[in-house]
């Protein structure tokens, strides 16, 4: 008897992912939990584990594949090794093969509404790329033709749409930008250029950074840490905090911490806005960006003022390593109220961060770099930082966005400031 391998619930307001890779073929020997598949969300990637012991039967789902939740995405096999099945037809799926199977953008596409339609609305059940080509292209599914199962509205009627609607439209300009449209390539280039598709995570990532340039009325404003202060209480404590907590004393939860003050003072920076409302936020939910060889995620320090430094480092920490492996969840990178991100790790002297919307604030780190400073009337060599503060100045003022980066300026400056909680 087989057992079936589904895609699984895949968190809060994701449908549907993407067949990264799969780890077995068929006919080869799997153990219970051990993972079959990979899938992209448009968030994280993900490992979905064997349901049972046995042979990966046939692969319902090729790699590249769009599925939706619960979708088949192939079976285990009872017994030891054996011939491999068939693999499914990268063309077009058999007859009979299950509709779960399919890709979400052309299986569960919405029943276009009759003309004596009940009181469901016109987009319910749509799939999640024709409700998103409904909202880039405005083109109404109700009034599209569909050649789905029972009239269904596909991904290819909506691009067919859109098509026709832009050739049937007038030569002026429209007032948006065209899409971009690359020239092609000279042969001798061309042949050296390699075409790789973006990954779930990849286009998520390009989409929001983008939408948080044209929403929000994004300023950075800048500062400068002496890192002195900070740098000789690591290295005293760092053997012996290290011994005591199982996890090395770095800098960022120095940073953490003295974010948190700050933005106890300035709740303006630890708000967002809703329509024509503020939601100010009376927790801290700290985001820290972690680049990784699959894009950029931001797992997010929750509650980040009732933990102490030894707290707030273990989970950075774990969350480092996980983030690499590619084994975060989804809900751990939900929620956060700001976000750091740390440049100099990479050798970055001074950036300007684009805001995790809907955050209103980010904190750029960059490498600590010695220079001359004018102290008390002389000239030293001291450990500095370049600071940047990314705000959206539609809910912080200038005013509030310079006293915050001071805040934390002088808790790193004077560490204990910190500890006394000033």
């Amino acid at each position: 008897m087989a057992t079936e391998i589904r895609v699984p619930t895949l968190g809060e307001s994701v449908t549907e992912a993407t067949i990264g890779r799969w780890f077995k073929k068929p006919g080869e020997a799997v153990k219970a939990d051990e993972p079959v598949v990979e899938l992209e969300t448009d968030k994280v990637t993900l490992e979905v584990p064997a349901p049972a012991a046995g042979v990966l039967g046939q692969i319902e789902a090729n790699e590249g594949d769009t599925v939706g939740v619960d979708a088949l995405l192939g079976s285990i096999e009872e017994g030891g090794a054996g011939a491999a099945p068939a693999k499914k037809d990268d063309a077009k799926p058999a007859a009979g093969s299950k509709e779960a199977a399919k890709p979400v953008a052309d299986t569960a596409n919405e029943t276009k509404p009759k003309a004596n339609g009940g009181s469901a609305p016109a987009d319910a059940g749509l799939a999640p790329s024709v409700r998103r080509l409904a909202e880039e292209t405005g083109v109404d599914p109700a009034k599209v033709e569909g050649t789905g199962k029972d009239g269904r509205v596909t991904k290819g009627d909506m691009l067919s749409a859109q098509g026709s609607a832009q050739a049937k439209a007038p030569s002026a300009p429209a007032p948006s930008a065209p899409a971009q449209v690359r020239a092609p390539s000279p042969a001798d280039d061309a042949s050296r250029e390699e075409r790789v598709r973006m990954t779930k995570l990849r286009q998520t990532i390009a989409r929001r950074l983008k939408d948080a340039q044209n929403t929000a009325a994004m300023l950075t404003t800048f500062n400068e840490v002496d890192m002195t202060e900070v740098m000789a209480l690591r290295s005293k404590y760092k053997d012996t905090f290290e011994k005591k907590h199982g996890v090395k004393l770095g800098f960022m939860g120095f940073f953490v911490k003295a974010v948190v003050q700050a933005l106890k003072d300035l709740p303006s920076v630890n708000a967002e806005i809703d329509g024509t409302d503020l939601i100010f936020k009376n927790y801290y939910h700290v985001g820290i960006a972690v680049g990784t060889d699959r894009g950029l995620v931001v797992p997010v320090v929750r509650d980040a003022d009732t933990l102490g430094l030894a707290g707030v480092e273990k989970t950075i920490a774990d969350f480092g390593k996980r983030a690499r492996d590619g084994k975060l969840g989804i809900e751990e990178m939900q929620g956060g109220t700001f976000t750091i991100t740390n440049g100099g790790i990479y050798g970055s002297l001074m950036s300007t961060p684009i805001l995790n919307a809907p955050q209103s604030g980010i904190l750029g780190m960059h490498k600590i770099q010695e220079r001359p400073m004018a102290i008390g009337g002389k000239i030293e060599v001291r450990p500095m930082m370049y600071l940047a503060l990314s705000y959206d100045h539609r809910i912080v003022d200038g005013k509030e966005a310079v006293t915050f980066l001071v805040r934390v300026k002088e808790s790193l400056e004077d560490p204990a400031r910190l500890v006394m909680d000033l």
